[in-house]
């Protein structure tokens, strides 16, 4: 992959740049960050509770059919409300 900037040199820093690009005054803050770095910049941001808790057991087959659609919807894999094993009868 060649550099963004020049067009010459292979690269070998963030946002797609080549080493002298990326540590050329004024250059590096031309080009967006790409992947990781992006993320950083925007902050990450927790995915929303799901809508309702579950009364499926911990571990059973159930309860990872929940987690499923759960992570399928964007949203967080646990609610604070759903059954724990030290919620259950002994």
């Amino acid at each position: 992959m060649v550099c963004r900037h020049c067009h010459e040199s292979v690269v070998s820093r963030p946002r797609g740049l080549c080493w002298r690009c990326y540590y050329t005054p004024g250059v590096r803050e031309q080009y967006a960050p790409k992947g990781f770095t992006q993320r950083l910049a925007i902050g990450f941001r927790d995915p929303p509770l799901p809508e309702k808790p579950t009364r499926a057991r911990p571990g059973s087959r159930a309860k990872i059919r929940v987690l499923a659609k759960r992570a399928a919807r964007g949203v967080q894999l646990w609610h604070p409300l759903d059954v724990r094993l030290e919620d259950l009868p002994d």
